[in-house]
């Protein structure tokens, strides 16, 4: 089994301009590396219906991609300003998942889409986000797919380079990862850690997480919560970044910014220490810390 995303992944990359089709490429690459011959179905640029990009067809609309491709994901690099109309295109689609990469829409923006999600049939990844991998079987977004191996850790995580440190020290240690998801980190996303929890618990590969949060927001706190009231019993080594921010500072990702006195890293990893979570002082730390408790 995985999460979210496996070999019958059909992927529509909406936008495919110079970021957009470079990543369209790699995705196809990591499929053809599995034995997939095309994962990547087709791409979305309005205007630009009819042609090609590295041999995936380009359509006008997500809806007409959909229909004649039967693509059933998507992958979003539309820049900021148009990005959460991109995201609604991919909701009037029908499209199970949507997976946006892009940095930048203005939270009044994705105010607009958290309704549009409510009730629909689509499960937004991100914005703001390096995307979701299933190693061996299918990769979303824009991780490095090489350090990823196939196995039963699940990695979820607000930041994307710290993904990044986490799996390449499991990969190191010989512990594969069942799937990898950066949910990002803006104040307002389509899904949560405790939305992933939840997905972590229901998957029979899955029988350990590492999850990486960050200054700001509850976000860690409700997981917390639901791992402390028995939502989630498999082992749950974790790591909060900007232990050392200031208040009142953002610190890299628009939600990663201690307001009000809320959303320190102190608060969060006592939340998860009292859930029972085995917390990490560095991230470098967390793969010895799995292998450790997965008695390697």
């Amino acid at each position: 089994m995985s999460v979210l995303v496996n070999r019958d992944t059909r992927l529509v990359v909406q936008g495919m301009g110079r970021h957009g089709s470079f990543h369209a490429a790699r995705c196809q690459e990591y499929g053809k590396a599995q034995g997939i011959e095309r994962q990547v179905v087709a791409g979305v640029t309005p205007g630009k219906g009819g042609t090609q990009v590295d041999g995936i067809p380009l359509f006008n609309t997500v809806a007409q991609a959909v229909r004649e491709t039967g693509a059933n994901a998507s992958l979003i690099f539309v820049p900021g300003p148009f990005a959460a109309d991109a995201i609604l295109e991919a909701v009037d689609a029908g499209l199970p998942l949507a997976v946006c990469i892009t940095e930048g829409i203005p939270a009044l923006d994705m105010l607009s889409v958290h309704r549009a999600l409510t009730g629909s049939a689509t499960r937004l990844i991100g914005p703001n986000c390096p995307g979701v991998i299933s190693p061996g079987q299918c990769k979303v977004g824009i991780m490095p797919g090489h350090i990823h191996r196939e196995g039963e850790v699940g990695v979820v995580s607000r930041s994307g380079t710290l993904t990044y440190e986490v799996v390449a020290q499991l990969t190191a240690l010989e512990i594969g990862q069942s799937t990898c998801m950066g949910i990002g980190g803006d104040p307002i996303i389509g899904t949560s850690f405790v939305d992933a929890l939840k997905l972590f618990a229901q998957d029979s590969q899955t029988t350990a997480v590492c999850l990486i949060g960050e200054i700001g927001g509850g976000a860690e706190e409700e997981a917390a919560e639901f791992i402390r009231g028995g939502g989630f019993k498999k082992p749950v080594v974790a790591f909060i970044a900007g232990q050392t921010a200031p208040p009142g500072r953002r610190m890299g990702h628009a939600g990663a910014i201690i307001s009000g006195g809320k959303g320190t890293a102190a608060a969060k990893v006592a939340a998860l220490e009292v859930a029972g979570v085995t917390l990490c002082r560095s991230p470098a730390d967390m793969g010895e810390t799995m292998a450790k408790i997965l008695g390697r």
